[in-house]
């Protein structure tokens, strides 16, 4: 799609973070009215649902299980894995950091770290802009 194509889908904060890699602020996902966190705690009462996935909000891959979701206490929305073959990983611009891309559509997702010692089957965490995501509960 063109910048204008993703301008007319996505909403300004979304492009910012989904085009132009930028990055939401720590929490704006928990505590801003709309957004992912804050929607998952007022209609299903908890960010960490048991059953469905999360999804890409550009073109709706699937990206996540929601079993998958875990409490890192980073202040983003963390996974240990996704599905295979939906996330591409690319060296970050700033050469220290991996980062995570949407491999349908190529919209900017987030970073992965590894080997930080989290109890998790991949010792991985996705720590993914919440704006990024969409959460299916089938």
């Amino acid at each position: 799609k063109s910048e204008d194509e993703w301008k007319s889908i996505l909403s300004p904060n979304q492009f910012a973070v989904l085009r132009l890699k930028a990055t939401e602020p720590p929490g704006f996902s928990e505590r801003s009215i709309g957004e992912l966190e804050y929607e998952l705690k007022n209609k299903i009462g908890t960010k960490y649902p048991k059953e469905g996935k999360f999804e890409c909000v550009a073109c709706g891959t699937p990206l996540y299980t929601a079993k998958s979701k875990f409490d890192s206490g980073c202040g983003w929305p963390a996974f240990y894995e996704g599905f295979p073959g939906a996330i591409k990983e690319l060296p970050d611009a700033d050469g220290r950091r991996i980062e995570i891309v949407c491999n349908n559509c190529g919209s900017h997702l987030g970073h992965v770290f590894k080997g930080e010692g989290f109890p998790t089957p991949t010792n991985e965490r996705h720590c993914v802009n919440g704006i990024c995501l969409k959460y299916n509960p089938e």
